[in-house]
């Protein structure tokens, strides 16, 4: 164990920590449909539709692009602009992450015969896939996990474990130990439960009867510090929402030109304007360094940009 790990102590009776918890989350949980079930391929779209929006929006169009595509096979053999389109259709973030999406499904038929590969190195070999979803996907669908660590898991071991004073807190380190053996599922669903019901930004101890108030730090003291939560940069107004709309405007055409582009994507482009020509250009290039779309200098001098299929 690391210096900084000795910095922290789980309590003397842990099996009860644990057993708290895992009664507390079994007894009552929000009724996410991706909790129902451990087919891998619906919980790494689960996985990548909620890395930028909230759970409660997820569940439809989860629901949505597994009506429409319910097998990697099925995935794999869609047209991509379709994926893409659906994705900006539900505005569930950057495109390319449909994109990767799609080429994971195309790699388990193509590589792993249709089989999803189970173990989170294996994982992370699909386009897309980093470390954390990996993990996720392994403990949610084959109970064969570390303890997954985000923002609502961070600050409820910030707060239970006494590690305010770690210059560089051991969140991985802490899970693991405080994790059972062989329950990487229900584990990992009830501290996220815990994170996202009772131990928000502001905490809600009493009210969500969280399990855990006769062993916390926090609630023994009344210090709720948490460590800073990063906020997501307005969607209104961005770059995630122009190239959005730029995707779903070529997926109604074959191609268009810049300036009959510009126009459909925002109402006062103007080719010589601010938000003109060089704009738009920096905007579609962007895209088509992701993969996404096709941008064609002709010889009239016109530049054309059609999405890729």
């Amino acid at each position: 164990m690391t210096a900084e790990a000795q910095e922290w102590a789980l309590p003397d009776d842990c099996e009860a920590v644990r057993d708290a918890l895992i009664a507390w989350y079994e007894d009552d949980h929000r009724e996410f449909p991706w909790r129902r079930t451990d087919d891998p391929y619906a919980i790494l779209v689960s996985e990548v539709m909620s890395q930028q929006t909230q759970l409660g929006r997820v569940v439809e169009a989860w629901e949505e692009f597994l009506e429409q595509w319910p097998t990697t096979a099925e995935l794999a053999a869609a047209d991509r602009a379709a994926v893409v389109g659906f994705w900006t259709d539900h505005s569930l973030g950057y495109n390319n992450r449909a994109k990767y999406l799609h080429e994971a499904a195309q790699q388990v038929e193509t590589e792993y015969a249709g089989d999803f590969p189970d173990t989170p190195t294996e994982l992370q070999e699909l386009m897309g896939v980093g470390p954390y979803t990996a993990n996720a996907v392994a403990s949610f669908a084959f109970n064969d996990g570390d303890a997954v660590v985000d923002t609502n898991v961070k600050r409820v071991l910030y707060r239970f474990a006494e590690i305010h004073n770690a210059d560089n807190p051991p969140y991985e380190e802490v899970a693991n130990a405080l994790m059972p053996d062989g329950q990487s599922r229900v584990w990992n669903n009830a501290i996220m439960e815990l994170g996202g019901v009772a131990c928000q930004k502001t905490p809600r101890c009493d009210e969500e009867e969280c399990p855990w108030r006769k062993w916390c730090h926090a609630y023994q003291t009344g210090d709720f510090t948490a460590p800073d939560v990063p906020t997501q940069p307005s969607f209104e107004g961005s770059r995630r929402q122009f190239r959005g709309r730029i995707v779903r405007v070529l997926g109604e055409h074959d191609e268009l030109a810049l300036d009959d582009l510009g126009p459909r994507v925002r109402v006062d482009y103007a080719p010589d304007g601010k938000h003109g020509q060089e704009w738009l250009r920096d905007l579609v290039l962007d895209l088509a360094d992701d993969g996404l779309v096709d941008v064609v200098d002709q010889n009239d001098g016109k530049t054309v940009v059609r999405l890729q299929r």
